[in-house]
């Protein structure tokens, strides 16, 4: 057995969920997940019941387990994409900014902006990765303008949206925010208007700041460079505490590779020490380690026991099928998907779909995200076709902020180059719009230009598969309640060519 354990590369000194975990259960661990030759292999039926892992876990269940996690790593490993490229990595051409700082975007996104999938065309943005493993950090907002939407998103590594600072949850009025980790027992210092608690040490901050117009951007500059990020002892003006020890960051695979390759697993391991396990997940932190998958701990693959090998491929696979049907299923719906841990109640599986449909959706009570991949007869979306969508008299999306609909070409689920560089229609274009003789509003929805006469309602599609991502901030009860429906995408029906006129009969 220490031969065993000797040979895999992992941390002696990491544990799941702290004191609880046993040493011995750490050891044995390490041992299934090493499969060195020279170690026994129990005997397996047709069942799938070799012993793979702790106290007798079979090759079926570790298959289960496998699966299960990774639907709650996806998430989290997308996120750690995220953060990598935006601040880690700093020869990314996506990079942004070191840990605790706020980085701003002061354009719109554009096809070139491929760090993160669906991105946001119609606010600028502004990002921050917080470390909060040393102390936490204090937010400012500025006051700005009653009519002015703003949202900054907090998510942690799990992608849950533990928390708003903005127009619809804190108001317009400014403020001072702290943020601390899960591990900080500070007293709150004076002059803060919220503290904020996040579950993990990590966290992902997107800002918007709505833009009214391409002269209005003057004004949002002038917002986002008054947002700030300070780390509590420099707010107090105090020296700073220990530093955090410092961490060897590991290099993400492509998201797409993400999806097959076994190295999402070491991505996850890796992540689980900056996450300590919740208390209602205590016993799935504990199903994890009894196939080797613990905080900081490296599985090596090459020497690995070959029915975990298979177990942990077989369990991805099963676990990538599930957000496959399930984001079938909800036929462009995202209700659900999006939201803090007593909202999502602990649903893995939703929150894996929801980071493959677009990371970072905001909660349903802050923003409602329907994608319209079909059209109305159910046929997949494509830019060889014509399509439109009508808005009905009197019937526009009810906002309290604004809407939006954002073409996206697929499966990249990335903006698409066209000659109006225009990415989205948006309600703030809506005096530019023309309007039907009954007063609706028809959108035409092709690759090429509709006409002239057309071009002002024209959303401009790739030659290919696309889908479309409406976007309704700060939605209004009927739109909460379902009492208002989104309108669907209609398929223009080319008329047969004309049948040639028959020749006439000889006289």
């Amino acid at each position: 057995m220490r031969d065993c354990q000797s040979s895999t590369g992992f941390s002696s000194n990491s544990r799941v969920g702290g004191p609880t975990m046993m040493v011995a259960r750490l050891a044995i661990a390490a041992a299934l997940a090493g499969g060195l030759a020279g170690c026994a292999l129990n005997s397996q039926d047709a069942s799938g019941s070799q012993s793979v892992g702790i106290d007798g876990v079979t090759a079926q269940q570790a298959r289960g387990i496998a699966r299960e996690a990774y639907l709650y790593g996806t998430p989290m490993v997308a996120s750690y994409q995220t953060m990598h490229a935006f601040s880690i990595d700093k020869n990314n051409p996506q990079y942004k900014g070191p840990f605790n700082t706020v980085n701003n975007v002061a354009r719109v996104f554009t096809p070139e902006d491929t760090a993160f999938v669906t991105p946001n065309a119609d606010t600028p943005y502004s990002f921050a990765v917080l470390d909060l493993r040393a102390e936490p950090v204090v937010i400012t907002v500025p006051a700005m303008e009653p009519r002015r939407y703003f949202v900054l998103q907090l998510m942690d590594l799990y992608t849950y949206n533990f928390a708003y600072i903005g127009s619809r949850s804190t108001g317009n009025g400014g403020g001072r925010f702290l943020v601390a980790g899960p591990r900080w027992k500070g007293k709150t210092p004076a002059g803060i208007t919220k503290v904020i608690r996040s579950e993990t040490d990590l966290v992902n901050l997107v800002g918007r700041t709505q833009l009214f117009n391409a002269a209005d951007l003057p004004n949002v500059k002038r917002i986002q460079s008054r947002y700030k990020i300070q780390t509590l002892s420099a707010f107090r003006k105090q020296r700073a505490p220990q530093p955090a020890p410092a961490v060897d960051w590991i290099e993400p695979e492509p998201p797409a590779q993400m999806r097959s390759s076994l190295e999402f697993y070491n991505q996850l391991a890796f992540l689980l020490q900056f996450a300590p396990a919740h208390p209602s997940e205590q016993s799935l932190r504990e199903r994890f380690a009894s196939i080797g998958l613990e905080p900081g701990r490296q599985y090596d693959f090459g020497n690995m026991n070959p029915a975990l090998r298979r177990a942990l491929q077989e369990g991805m696979h099963d676990g990538q099928n599930d957000i496959d049907k399930n984001r079938e299923a909800l036929n462009g719906k995202t209700d659900g998907l999006f939201g803090d841990r007593a909202t999502l109640k602990n649903n893995t599986l939703a929150r894996a779909t929801g980071t493959q449909v677009g990371i970072g959706g905001n909660s349903r009570e802050e923003a409602l995200y329907p994608v319209l991949e079909n059209d109305s007869t159910g046929q997949p979306l494509d830019g060889r076709n014509k399509y439109t969508l009508r808005f009905a008299p009197r019937s526009l999306p009810p906002v309290h902020a604004f809407w939006s609909m954002t073409m996206y070409r697929l499966p990249e689920q990335l903006l698409v180059s066209n000659p109006l560089k225009r990415y989205l229609i948006n309600s703030s274009m809506l005096p530019s719009l023309k309007r039907d003789r009954d007063g609706g509003i028809t959108l035409y929805i092709q690759s090429e230009s509709p006409g002239k006469g057309k071009e002002s309602n024209w959303l401009p599609a790739p030659a290919g598969p696309f889908m479309v991502t409406l976007r309704y901030y700060w939605p209004k009860p009927a739109l909460l309640d379902g009492k208002w429906v989104s309108p669907q995408i209609e398929r223009v029906r080319q008329a047969p060519p004309a049948r040639p006129a028959p020749f006439p009969a000889p006289g």
